[in-house]
């Protein structure tokens, strides 16, 4: 049987992930399953992320914010969790009576970190703010007066603000300059882009490589040549190859061997990895990151349409989906420089195509909106029940690649 837990990254100042909101999905058909109640909710994720999934697999050792109802909380259901895996949400549902407050300070004790959720300012919440480490300021029902009416209200040098829901760059702005130390929203997935940046040399030698290996008739020499005048390149090359991964019984000492033993269909994809991975070095991890879980998801959905000849195409797309965000520039800018399918190009620019139609099951899935993900899974003839697993196993691989 399968089971769903979506998640969303929560980030610091600098966009690098600081935890994961894990969320309960009851079905990929559907959003949220309202004959559930809160308490069978939370306890659903608690289950999937530690004993099914696996929470390695879903954090990578960051905290998880997970939502706790009022019965949980005075049952002590936080506590099933260690302390230093778990940011305990209090709904904004919860009213502060003397049991909750009681229960959350036996918590505060025991070392675990609280958030107040949605956090709307009322003289009553005092007690519980009084606890909090962390609070939480839904962006999209409220206005920039309400936001900082917010810290006025409860600032001391403990509490640390998260502003959420924040869906663009301007707002991510606006909820720095307030002093919200955290941020969660999908202004992430739209990287802001600066046009006019120059990109730095090392950034331009992996995009002289990116172009010369996506040639339709790739020039090895040409590659070697490349990499051998790259020592980052270089390097991580001959270490791949010389990995127990191949365990090869000769050790591969040259670019030239290297290029041979991997083949076209291989290089292509260990350049395209290693050369974004590098163009990103000055970005947030979760980014690349992004863009691998995209790449081998499109790989998986790929194979599942019955395109297996061309699975290294929709990989292709999905690794490139962010690369507007790796190199600081527009994606029609960047694309127009490398000569990749007109298809890839296309979908990632919004024209209609079979490729976009995969990209955007894709991005469904991430945002956990189920509906738009059983539409496009539809349209695409994939069966939703193997989409889980198909992403898991992205999440997985992806965390192993870096």
């Amino acid at each position: 049987m399968n089971v769903f837990v979506a998640r969303q990254p929560i980030f610091d100042e600098k966009k690098n992930v600081h935890a994961y909101e894990l969320l309960f999905r009851s079905g990929i058909a559907n959003f949220y399953d309202e004959s559930l109640d809160g308490d069978h909710s939370t306890s659903k994720v608690i289950s999937n992320s530690l004993l099914v999934i696996g929470m390695d697999s879903l954090t990578k050792g960051k905290r998880a914010f997970i939502n706790f109802t009022r019965n949980l909380l005075v049952k002590g259901a936080p506590s099933v969790i260690p302390k230093d895996l778990v940011t305990v949400e209090i709904l904004e549902t919860v009213e502060p009576d003397e049991e909750v407050v009681a229960a959350c300070r036996k918590l505060k004790q025991s070392g675990y970190v609280l958030a107040l959720d949605d956090f709307v300012f009322e003289e009553k919440y005092r007690p519980l703010i009084d606890l909090a480490d962390i609070i939480k300021v839904d962006f999209k029902l409220t206005t920039g007066d309400e936001r900082k009416h917010v810290i006025e209200e409860c600032h001391n040098s403990d509490i640390k603000f998260l502003a959420e829901k924040v869906e663009n760059i301007e707002e991510f702005q606006q909820a720095q300059d307030l002093g919200y130390s955290y941020f969660q929203g999908y202004f992430f997935s739209a990287p802001d882009v600066v046009s006019g940046k120059d990109i730095p040399s090392n950034k331009l030698n992996y995009l002289r490589v990116l172009n010369e290996v996506n040639k339709p008739d790739v020039d090895f020499e040409k590659v070697e040549d490349i990499i051998r005048r790259d020592i980052a390149l270089s390097y991580k090359l001959l270490r791949f190859m010389n990995s127990a991964f191949f365990n090869f019984t000769v050790k591969v000492e040259s670019i030239r061997h290297a290029l041979v033993l991997l083949g076209v269909r291989e290089v292509k994809k260990w350049i395209n990895i290693v050369a974004l991975s590098g163009m990103g070095y000055d970005k947030p991890q979760e980014l690349l990151v992004l863009s691998l879980i995209r790449a081998r998801f499109c790989e998986f959905l790929a194979n599942s349409m019955g395109m297996e000849k061309r699975n290294a195409d929709f990989f292709m797309m999905g690794l490139f989906s962010v690369i507007d965000g790796l190199v600081d520039r527009p994606m029609q800018e960047i694309l127009s420089e490398l000569p990749i399918l007109d298809d890839i190009k296309g979908a990632l620019l919004g024209d209609e195509n079979i490729f976009n139609d995969v990209f955007n099951l894709v991005l469904a899935y991430e945002k956990g909106d189920w509906d738009t993900t059983a539409s496009c899974a539809g349209k695409l003839q994939v069966a939703e029940e193997g989409l889980p697993d198909f992403f898991l196993d992205s999440v997985k691989w992806a965390n192993m690649a870096l």
